[in-house]
């Protein structure tokens, strides 16, 4: 199982991409609403949210967690990696991509307080950006959390407060904007929609989303231990033969009176069924499956679902709808 969690519902933009990049898995996703939001909240406040929820995930059975929230990742991966023995994907600031795609030398970032301020944007920008003489516009997207959670996507207010944020980038000739906040790709047609009002132009701006290369990673982590649990590989066999060896239907073998003519047979009968058991547990691992994840749990730390169903709805396919459930949990 996927453990999955953000301040609110700005993680199912992430959720959306990790169904298409593994859709077969079961996955817990925890909004953490009744925080909402993790941006003005102080670092130290975010890593007790954070703590508490992986604790909760890991108890239900998560072999990773993404922490779907770049406030989060910024304020707490850190203390997650070295307080638990699972492995935890954060966003990745994506201004690498950005600083590739410009043709200007002008990129924005579009973000909360708490992600600008964190140590690995920092990083990332110091040496992807900054040290190759490429400006970076840092705007706070104040309001915007808040909208996305309200459900108004599309709204004058809105867009009054996109058309606020995009005007500097525009005015400095950005030609790139990176989403800082798993909740923005929410307003991804909005903002479009804003920056050809602004520029005048039609696609005049790129907006880099990183949620595709976070399910990425996660596949990647998740074939990997996969293929770490897999007993395919010798030494796994021998574990499986050294099992069989030790089970009652070998000894009672052993002991029987026929026991020069059963040894070999039961070992290697028992060999034969622990590498067939490994290979096909390796195969079931390993196949490829249309079938939606068995089970898909909502859950919102508030009282009311209403609206994380419905921003659910926006980003999820049909297909997966059926194995959803939604709950309210107080964490």
């Amino acid at each position: 199982m996927i453990g999955i969690f953000d301040s609110g519902a700005g993680g199912l933009t992430v959720y959306k991409e990790l169904l298409k990049a593994l859709p077969k898995e079961s996955y817990v996703y925890v909004a953490d609403t009744a925080h909402c939001p993790y941006g003005p909240k102080s670092k130290e406040y975010i890593t007790r949210r954070a703590k508490k929820i992986s604790e909760y995930l890991i108890s239900k059975g998560a072999q990773i967690i993404v922490v779907a929230c770049n406030t989060a990742t910024a304020a707490a991966i850190h203390t997650l990696r070295q307080s638990f023995d699972i492995p935890f994907i954060g966003m990745e600031p994506a201004v690498k991509p950005a600083t590739l795609l410009t043709k200007s030398g002008v990129i924005g970032v579009l973000a909360t307080k708490g992600t600008l301020k964190g140590e690995l944007y920092l990083n990332t920008s110091e040496k992807f950006a900054r040290s190759k003489e490429i400006k970076i516009i840092e705007i706070i997207g104040t309001g915007l959390v808040e909208a996305v959670e309200a459900g108004n996507l599309n709204t004058p207010e809105t867009k009054g407060l996109l058309k606020k944020y995009i005007t500097p980038m525009a005015e400095q000739n950005a030609d790139c904007i990176v989403l800082g906040c798993t909740h923005y790709p929410f307003l991804e047609d909005t903002i479009k929609e804003v920056v050809n009002e602004v520029t005048g132009k039609e696609n005049s701006m790129q907006i880099i989303n990183p949620a595709p290369a976070v399910a990425k990673r996660a596949k990647e982590v998740l074939d990997s231990l996969n293929n770490n649990n897999c007993n395919c590989d010798k030494s796994s066999s021998k574990n499986c033969s050294n099992n069989c060896d030790n089970s009652s239907s070998y000894n009672n073998c052993d002991n029987s009176s026929s026991n020069n003519n059963c040894d070999k047979s039961s070992s290697n009968n028992c060999d034969n069924n622990c590498n067939n058991n490994c290979s096909n547990n390796c195969s079931n691992n390993n196949a490829e499956t249309d079938t939606p994840a068995a089970t898909h749990t909502i859950i919102s730390t508030a009282s009311d679902t209403t609206a994380l169903k419905r921003l659910t709805q926006i980003v999820c396919p049909k297909t997966f709808r059926k194995n959803q459930k939604y709950l309210s949990l107080q964490l």
